[in-house]
């Protein structure tokens, strides 16, 4: 034996050396199960696997010996991601492939081959760890240093994984697109996920993709982010912006494992993120749970086409009903008795009606209601009752008695058999043989009865009689006055929606004050319906009415 240090040390294996021996190892395990598995004639199903398995661990051999060389090692370091790559691409088809069969062999009852599957998924195992705790260390040392023979971990430190977890239950099955530039890849993937019970798809690039996926509409896009030309991550931005593409999840599938990289993908729009190389069983749930997910939001999105259908055909139906509520308002009157009126609901249904007509030749009818509330169940109350009064159908009531017409009527709506709903109303009949007018309310606004005045102010007298709304008491009782009407007198009827409002400086307007604004107007000029119109849009300052607004005006 010589004595010469440097011919010892030249007799010690480089750094490099002892990791292309280290890495050898798992392949060489690999390699022997499977050819030994293939000796023992499986079925035709089974020995393309097994072949694809044997043809990625020759390849992952050759790899080896080309980045791992200490002539080239020092250009492979330049571009360490794409080594790492490139190494983790055969072992990835080996751990799935290996998944497969294992499985498979579970299902046929060829519990035989299961263990040396096991050993062939595990030695894959070891192969990555040993590849970050070897690689790693070399790619930061100088080609002069891993010649003189740098360390390396032992390979007993390798991560064996073990057995494969169980199966899960599938939930859902749905349509999925793998885009790879690895046909491997793609055919491992496309293969797990029809076997999970997914339609799947595959594209070879990403200007493919894009046709597949419009195509094809997948639920989820296994995209990988190292393609040549379209990468996956400026792919993922494009179908982002795209109001169609953007519908599916998206899971970004890479073997670099950087947080900038995968907080990119993420705030890009990606749904998920799966490192290479996944277990089946981690790829499963990603799948599950983004197809969830969508399931979810297509559902949300299901509902709320409902809900706008829904809503476009009550707003139909309202549309037509509150036809239907307009329909029954009396037409204007010109002649010895004129009217005219406002009719304004705050919603599209209110709670108001009124309406006027001939009892007979001598009697004049005419009434305001107000049901509390509005909306549809307010405006169902309003119109029975307005038919009611209309057509004189309430029993053993005389229409031109107003007192009997408000017992009548609080005898037929009490409001414990309308929903607890009731109504204020004012009625009254005028003879036209003597002008007088007889009148009853039943917690309504008085009637304003408007003088001509002649060489006086006109005169404003209210017209009420105390009593509750109809509905309230069954004990209620009803009276009734009377008051001369004059040759060219006004009558104003007005739900409270005319009045109630608020000043600028918040506080409530009154019966009083309405009645002083009013007395102001007629003092000017005769009353017309525009300026009570007027009054009530300036204090509700543009908004929307917060309550319905009617007001009938009779001129005699």
């Amino acid at each position: 034996m010589s004595d010469d240090p440097s011919t010892s040390r030249r007799s010690e294996p480089s750094a490099l050396a002892r990791a292309r021996h280290d890495l050898r190892t798992p392949m060489n395990h690999v390699l022997g199960y499977a050819e030994m598995l293939l000796e023992e004639n499986p079925p035709e199903e089974f020995r393309s696997d097994l072949s694809k398995i044997l043809a990625s661990g020759r390849r992952l051999l050759e790899l080896i010996n080309l980045y791992l060389d200490e002539r080239t090692f020092e250009s492979s370091r330049a571009d360490l991601p794409r080594v790492f790559h490139d190494l983790r691409t055969p072992v990835n088809h080996i751990i799935g492939y290996s998944e497969i069969l294992q499985e498979r062999a579970e299902e046929c009852g060829n519990a035989e081959w299961i263990p040396d599957l096991r050993r062939i998924r595990e030695a894959a195992g070891t192969w990555l760890q040993l590849m970050e705790s070897l690689l790693v260390p070399l790619s930061e040392q100088s080609v002069a240093s891993v010649g003189m023979g740098a360390s390396s971990p032992p390979a007993s430190r390798a991560f064996h994984s073990g057995a494969l977890p169980s199966r899960t239950t599938r939930r859902l099955a749905g349509v999925v697109l793998v885009v790879d530039d690895n046909a491997g890849n793609r055919d491992l993937l496309v293969r797990r996920l029809r076997r999970e019970g997914h339609t799947a798809h595959e594209a070879a690039d990403g200007n493919r993709a894009l046709e597949v996926w419009r195509r094809e509409r997948p639920d989820v896009v296994l995209l990988d982010v190292q393609m040549p030309d379209l990468d996956g991550y400026t792919l993922l931005q494009q179908a982002m912006g795209d109001a169609e593409l953007r519908e599916a999840a998206v899971i970004m599938v890479s073997g670099f494992d950087r947080q900038e990289g995968i907080a990119r993908c993420i705030e890009a729009g990606a749904e998920d993120y799966l490192i290479k190389p996944f277990d089946a069983v981690l790829l499963r749930a990603r799948v599950a749970a983004c197809l969830e997910k969508k399931e979810l939001r297509d559902q949300e999105r299901r509902t709320h086409r409902a809900l706008v259908e829904s809503q476009a055909r009550l707003t139909a139906e309202l549309a037509e009903a509150a036809g239907y509520v307009r329909s029954l308002l009396p037409a204007p009157l010109s002649g010895a008795i004129s009217t005219e009126w406002v009719f304004r609901p705050s919603a599209q249904l209110g709670g108001d009606a009124f309406g006027y007509h001939w009892i007979d030749d001598e009697h004049f009818a005419l009434y305001l209601l107000d049901v509390c509330g509005h909306g549809i169940g307010a405006a169902l109350l309003s119109v029975s009752a307005l038919n009611l009064i209309r057509s004189e159908a309430l029993p053993g009531v005389d229409p031109r008695e107003p007192a009997a017409v408000m017992a009548g009527l609080n005898k037929a709506f009490p409001m414990e058999a309308q929903n607890q709903q009731y109504f204020t109303i004012w009625y009254g009949v005028f003879r036209s043989t003597d002008r007088e007018l007889r009148f009853a309310s039943a917690g309504h606004p008085p009637a304003f009865r408007i003088g001509a005045g002649g060489e006086r102010a006109p005169s404003i007298h209210d017209l009420r009689t105390p009593a509750p709304p109809i509905g309230c008491l069954p004990e209620a009782r009803f009276s009734q006055q009377s008051a001369p009407l004059g040759q060219g007198d006004t009558l104003l009827i007005f739900s409270d929606g005319a009045y109630e409002f608020q000043n600028a400086d918040g506080a409530p307007i009154t019966l009083a004050d309405y009645r002083q604004w009013l007395a102001r107007q007629v003092t000017v000029s005769p009353l017309r319906l525009g300026d009570c119109v007027r009054f009530a849009e300036t204090h509700s300052r543009g908004a929307d009415l917060e309550d319905d607004m009617s007001i009938l005006c009779v001129r005699f």
